[in-house]
């Protein structure tokens, strides 16, 4: 027999060409034996067991997390199971070789529908992409559903970028400097290293390098409640530091060893943003700001001051100079400010232009 019990109580599953064993596996039911060897038989013979095919996709879910959970990182992980652990119900309840591109379609317009950002809904058909890929490399499905579907198109508009001004970040600072004031140095630290809340709190001090320029070199993240990890790009990004932060960043840095965190509370603590807001009651203190806006903030100065976009690319440590451009359109370029100022200076309509007009009148 190709499945039989051992003296363990368990069930073991012998696939053979002919009389040779080429694969074997043990599992605790007869049932998940016997459909794991017709699914290797299939495999063999180059197609798929419609009979396995007809498992749902909630009954699939948890093995597949059990391979997932050893296959990519812990943040990963955890957000594929959040994600497809809120599938919606007549999906999760489909046999998962009866779903089509269509169905998978329609769950990726209820997510949008519910409100969800672009860039969750792209994040939400990876994770589907990735659970149908592998029913495909266990014959469970010939082809990923996934593979034809499309992120819809959004017609809310995106959250609004809200950059501080530099006399708003001052002041915001200056106002949370009589409640904490090694607070409101973290916030203008923030505003002028565009770094994300969890590269705040999670760099070190050597990190902090003086010679032959003053920079942070960002190689690491902690988000709040998951391990440290890599920061966002995967990519070490190098950070110059402006003169108007240099002093706070090098008190920030003064008594500390190499290993420990760059940026702490006034107790020494790593950082941690509700805490954060409630000490420097953000509500109101930040001007209506999320503290996010804070890195917005950097690559506004940093833009205004003429710096080029590819540079503020790489310190922000952004995927492509498109996402940088949307400072641009926010802000305006150098190109903008320059052909401004010739629109308000003399001359054209109604400069030396106007002035030829009046001699041929006069004349």
């Amino acid at each position: 027999m190709s499945v039989r019990k051992t003296p363990s109580g368990r069930w073991r599953g012998v696939v053979k060409i002919g009389r040779v064993n080429v694969a074997s596996k043990t599992f605790d039911t007869q049932r998940e034996a016997v459909s794991w060897v017709n699914r290797e038989r299939a495999a063999i013979a180059g197609g798929v067991d419609p009979r396995a095919g007809k498992a749902t996709v909630r009954s699939l879910l948890p093995q597949w997390f059990e391979v997932r959970a050893l296959s990519v990182a812990d943040t990963t992980y955890k957000t594929d199971q959040r994600l497809l652990k809120a599938l919606p119900t007549w999906l999760a309840a489909r046999a998962v070789n009866s779903v089509t591109d269509r169905e998978v379609q329609r769950a990726l317009v209820a997510y949008t529908k519910a409100g969800r950002a672009q860039s969750s809904v792209t994040r939400y058909r990876a994770a589907l992409s990735s659970f149908f890929a592998w029913c495909v490399r266990e014959r469970l499905i010939a082809t990923n559903p996934v593979a034809a579907t499309r992120v819809p198109r959004q017609s809310a508009p995106r959250v609004a970028m809200r950059p501080f001004a530099e006399s708003e970040l001052e002041a915001v600072a200056a106002s949370i400097e009589k409640r904490d004031e090694r607070l409101a140095r973290i916030v203008l630290v923030a505003g002028w290293t565009g770094l994300r809340w969890s590269e705040l709190r999670a760099i070190r001090v050597r990190a902090f390098v003086q010679v032959p320029l003053p920079l942070l070199l960002v190689d690491r993240a902690h988000p709040e409640g998951v391990d440290v990890k890599t920061t966002k790009s995967g990519r070490v990004r190098r950070v110059p530091i402006a003169d108007r932060v240099l002093p706070l960043v090098k008190e920030f840095a003064k008594g500390k060893e190499g290993d420990d965190l760059l940026f702490t509370t006034s107790r020494g603590h790593q950082l941690h943003v509700t805490p954060f807001k409630r000490s420097t009651d953000w509500k109101n203190t930040g001007l209506g700001h999320r503290v996010y806006d804070l890195r917005h903030t950097a690559a506004c100065l940093w833009l205004a001051r003429g710096v080029d976009p590819a540079t503020v690319q790489a310190w922000m440590g952004h995927s492509s100079i498109a996402v940088t451009n949307l400072y641009i359109q926010h802000l305006g370029s150098s190109a903008d400010r320059a052909a401004l100022d010739l629109l308000n200076g003399p001359g054209g309509a109604g400069g030396a232009r106007k002035g030829a007009q009046d001699e041929e009148m006069g004349s």
